[in-house]
This record gives C-alpha cells, sequence and structure tokens, in this order.
C-alpha cells in the first residue's frame, strides 16, 4: 500500500457542534500535510445536526450517522481501492462505523481502538444518546439495527478481532449502568498498559489482531487516551492518561506493521485549545507515528527502531 491519503470528516451528529467538527482544518493548518507522502482526498460533509434524541431508538441523528457512515465509506473505500493508505480525520467518534463499513466490504477486519473511555454505552445508559459513547458497542452489533447492520453486513466488527486499549473509565461506566465488555474483547486498559510497558502493550495488542482468520486491521485514536494533563482539549475530561510519548510509541507499533489498513483521529476540540498549542503538538506526535509507517513501507520490516518513538 502506497502512500497515505487524508480524509476530512467533520461530523459531530454523535456528539453536539461544539467544535470537534474543527479537528481537520486545525492539524492540517498546524502542518500535518508536511510529511511526506500526505496527499489530500477529499472532504465528506455530514447533514444537519438534530438536536432532538429520536425516540425509536434512543440515538441523537441515528438515521443521519446511517447515512454518513455510507459516503464516508465510500470515500474510504475509494482510497483503498487506489492502493493507498486513508487517515480520516474527525470529528466524533461516531465516523468509526463509515470507516468500518469500508472494510467489512472487503472482509474480515479488526479494530485497535486507543480510547480513554470504552464507549460500550447501551442507548438506554447514555444520558444525551450521543453515539460517540457507543460507536464500540455499535460496531459490535449491540445497539438499534439502523445502526448496527449497516447494508445488512452487521455487526461490522467480531468481538475477538477488537482491542479496547488504554481506557481508565471503567468505575464511570459501572455507575452509569453501561453494558459490560463481551468476554471474547480484548481489554487492555491504562493500568494494563503501564504494567507491560506502552509499545510492549501495543505489540500484545498487535498481535491479537493479526491472527490468520483477519485481513488487517484499523487504528482509532480518541485524544483523550491522552493524560488530561497534556490533552485539556476534549468534550468530556477524565483524570489520568497516556502521556504523549505512550502514544507516540503505541501509533508507531501499531502503523509499522504491514497489516495496518487505516487510521481515524477524534474528538480533539481546537475550540478548547487557546493558542494552537495542543494542535500543534498532536501534529507533531501524528507525523512522528506515521514516520514509522512510512520508514518500513507498511511492512513491518525496518530495523531501524520502527515501533519505537523518542519524544
Amino acid at each position: 500500500m502506497q502512500g497515505i491519503a487524508v480524509i476530512e470528516a467533520p461530523s459531530v451528529l454523535g456528539l453536539r457542534p461544539s467544535g470537534v467538527q474543527d479537528l481537520p482544518d486545525a492539524l492540517l493548518d498546524a502542518g500535518l500535510l508536511d510529511h511526506p507522502g500526505l496527499v489530500r482526498a477529499g472532504r465528506v460533509e455530514a447533514p444537519e445536526y438534530d438536536p432532538r434524541r429520536d425516540p425509536a431508538t434512543g440515538v441523537l441523528n441515528p438515521v443521519g450517522i446511517a447515512s454518513y457512515s455510507v459516503r464516508l465509506a465510500d470515500a474510504v473505500g475509494a482510497v483503498l481501492d487506489d492502493g493507498r493508505f486513508p487517515l480520516v480525520l474527525g470529528g466524533d467518534c461516531s465516523i468509526l462505523l463509515g470507516n468500518l463499513l469500508a472494510l467489512r466490504r472487503r472482509g474480515r477486519y479488526g479494530l485497535l481502538f486507543l480510547d480513554g473511555h470504552t464507549d460500550f454505552y447501551q442507548p438506554s445508559a447514555e444520558p444525551t444518546g450521543e453515539a460517540a459513547s457507543m460507536e464500540l458497542a455499535l460496531a459490535t452489533g449491540r445497539g438499534p439495527r439502523l445502526l448496527t447492520d449497516l447494508e445488512g453486513l452487521g455487526p461490522l466488527l467480531r468481538d475477538e478481532d477488537a482491542v479496547a486499549f488504554g481506557f481508565r473509565d471503567s468505575a464511570e461506566s459501572d455507575a452509569a449502568g453501561m453494558q459490560p465488555l463481551p468476554p471474547r474483547l480484548h481489554a487492555i486498559g491504562l493500568d494494563a498498559v503501564r504494567a507491560a510497558g506502552a509499545a510492549a502493550a501495543a505489540r500484545t495488542a498487535v498481535g491479537r489482531l493479526t491472527h490468520d482468520g483477519s485481513a488487517g486491521y484499523w487504528v482509532h485514536l480518541d485524544a483523550d487516551v491522552l493524560d488530561d494533563a497534556v490533552m485539556p482539549a476534549v468534550d468530556y475530561r477524565l483524570h489520568g492518561g497516556l502521556s504523549w510519548g505512550e502514544l507516540e510509541n503505541v501509533l508507531a507499533t501499531a502503523l509499522a506493521g504491514e497489516r495496518a489498513v487505516g487510521f481515524d483521529v477524534t474528538i480533539f476540540n481546537p475550540r478548547l485549545d487557546a493558542g494552537g498549542t495542543i494542535a500543534a503538538r498532536l501534529t507533531a506526535c501524528l507525523r512522528r507515528a506515521l514516520a514509522a509507517r512510512t520508514r518500513t513501507g507498511g511492512d513491518g520490516t525496518s530495523g531501524d527502531g520502527a515501533g519505537q518513538v523518542r519524544c
């Protein structure tokens, strides 16, 4: 797979128009395209946001999310058909459904889910009906059929083909009554990441995603997986999280693998980043992690230290 193609996906249908829709512009303005080999591949605009919770599904904007997911899947699929690696800039986490739909049309794929939250809520437990708190549940077939069976291909993801990585919301989600993660879904929470070391934990995660039944895996990054002390520009803040160096090593490890087929970035809110310093730091983090893919050509064969990034 040659080259990295950037798709802008500024949807807030699964959250609210809080500012995360400005993520693509902020990272591009901060120089993301200065990374060698990156090209722009278009922008997929979302339908109008409706603040009313749908009474039938209990979810905000379910019809809009379903239609948007199909259009985003078309854009991601076109990049894949061109032999390029898609880098999708959200938006909120509900864009994950379109990314996974593009892969599900092609076969069986996995997901490395980097998020401070597990996002496994059922509509009845999610206080406002935001799909950005449900996307991992929806992707694995749990929730209203309108969003779990896109194009009749649901579930988009098998439990055993997903790794939830770096989350730290167990107390919060338990108190809210979120459904538990299923036993076959691999869970590597923040404490486990710290115990193993970030790069080693990432290698374990990638190993679980590269079994013979899978054609590859997608990498999903919610910016709130980072420590709140260094990434306060998110809508739902939570104490603790990964350091910049830890995240860079996790991403470098994941993206250098030959079976990594795409990557999305979500939830960073530029309106909470006065002066743009966090956007610049996030862009630098992404560029360094993507450099591991550039060095290996996506085949994981470099001997120059791919998977370890100095911060």
